[in-house]
């Protein structure tokens, strides 16, 4: 059976949430489609948000649980959108529902089976750098809050089928297509980071001690791996720690020309709780430009600056692994013709590129921009809008942003959805109207069309 919603959200971050929830609560009927295994994004795991010092959780958190309580969404967390294409005045979705191997309507989120589990794999929520179970629930505040069965990793004891009291273990479990059709659709599908080993020059995922600014937000979160800022090696707390800003952007060598927009500005968020969590630390940030680009931006760096974080104008040309685990730079600075320096830190962080996220272009005719980001035919006047009606993008999807902005877009891209939404034409198709055809069909009558 076909789902039939007025409006899908695609991508669970917190543009997804805000834009379901601003749909929803003028009386849509959405459908929230998410990918991992729980919403909330890339959000969910950073420690806090600039420049306003607040906890992310706290922001995070409450649209959440909104989203999953709210009478007119519908959630639907680890499923992948496998197609999608035009039918009739909406769209028609192929939706991919993949297995956790347990019962979810079962599960309590009890974790008893994550006690049980005798088998340790390295939690990808905390960058690696902490341990999970072959069963586990994703974070303390995922939503929905059901556990995962990692296949892959499961030895196949059968410990945590015998300890759930739900019964709710199957390892029988199979991927489900599933189909859904709306009438208007919103693609919040946010981003990636340029991985860590993109650059050998800067031995990441080479030298442990060479981490991603990720892997720092979970060092630094309450809820984090160690509990406290360690380096990964031997943990030693460090004493030095260096920042190495455009380590995935600015770089034509990497396909990543474009300024990321938020490095900086959680860099020196970092930094900032760095001095506080090792007073002793000394704290250097390389950098090419600062970008301070937002209301208080400014002003935030400045108080890093008078805090007494060390702010370097050069360019990163080489990171080097002691026999000790510290790490030798190479810095051309840009300040004075010809100068090199070789700091020696205990710690260095790599500030990455933004990349899409998703690839629309196995989707649906989008219009995409040099660099794989949605593209919109008015992107000064609305950066929403994209290049087929009833089609609306936000947050990361457009291009690197920061939460302020992925946020107002959200809100931005609801208002739009709803106007389509109310207008006759779409007001008069209610969905038991609409085509039943495939969506090979569908497909195909786009392509002769």
């Amino acid at each position: 059976m076909t789902m039939q919603v007025d409006a899908m959200v695609v991508g669970g971050g917190i543009a997804g949430l805000q834009a379901a929830l601003d749909l929803a609560d003028q009386g849509f009927q959405v459908l929230l489609v998410e990918r991992e295994p729980s919403i909330g994004g890339t959000m969910i795991a950073l420690s806090k948000v600039f420049p306003t010092m607040d906890c992310s959780s706290c922001i995070t958190t409450p649209r959440m649980s909104a989203v999953a309580h709210h009478p007119n969404i519908t959630l639907w967390a680890y499923t992948e959108l496998a197609g999608l294409a035009k039918n009739g005045v909406g769209f028609r979705a192929r939706l991919i529902r993949k297995p956790r191997y347990v019962n979810e309507k079962a599960c309590t989120g009890c974790r008893l089976c994550e006690y049980e589990c005798p088998v340790d794999v390295p939690h990808e929520f905390d960058g690696c750098l902490g341990a999970r179970k072959a069963i586990y629930v994703p974070f303390g505040t995922a939503i929905p809050q059901k556990a995962l069965l990692d296949l892959e990793n499961c030895i196949l004891c059968g410990r945590c089928a015998n300890v759930c009291p739900a019964h709710a273990v199957d390892y029988t479990q199979e991927a489900v297509e599933v189909e859904a059709e709306a009438r208007a659709v919103i693609m919040t599908t946010g981003f990636r980071l340029t991985p860590i080993d993109a650059k050998r020059q800067y031995s990441g995922g080479v030298a442990p001690n060479v981490i991603s600014a990720l892997q720092m937000e979970r060092l630094l979160a309450p809820n984090g791996p160690y509990g406290r800022v360690l380096r990964p090696s031997d943990g030693k707390v460090p004493g030095s720690i260096g920042y190495v800003q455009c380590a995935g952007s600015r770089d034509r060598s990497l396909g990543v020309p474009y300024c990321s927009r938020v490095c900086c500005m959680y860099s020196i968020k970092q930094a900032m709780l760095l001095s506080g969590a090792l007073p002793l630390a000394d704290i250097t940030i390389y950098y090419m430009d600062i970008r301070a680009f937002g209301k208080g931006y400014e002003q935030f760096f400045q108080t890093a600056r008078a805090m007494g974080i060390n702010f370097v104008k050069g360019k990163v040309g080489r990171i080097e692994q002691q026999p000790n685990g510290d790490l030798k730079l190479r810095v051309e600075l840009m300040e004075t013709t010809g100068a090199v320096s070789e700091p020696v830190h205990d710690l260095v962080v790599l500030a990455p590129g933004l990349i899409p996220a998703c690839d629309p272009r196995s989707l649906l005719p989008l219009q995409l921009d040099e660099f794989g980001f949605v593209r919109s035919p008015q992107p000064k006047l609305d950066p929403t809008l994209t290049t087929v009606p009833g089609m609306f993008a936000a947050g990361a999807a457009t291009g690197p942003k920061d939460i302020v902005d992925s946020i107002a877009e959200a809100s931005a891209a609801a208002a739009k959805a709803a106007i389509y939404l109310s207008e006759p034409a779409h007001r008069s198709a209610p969905a038991a109207e609409r085509s039943q055809g495939s969506l090979g069909e569908a497909v195909s009558s786009q392509a002769n069309g």
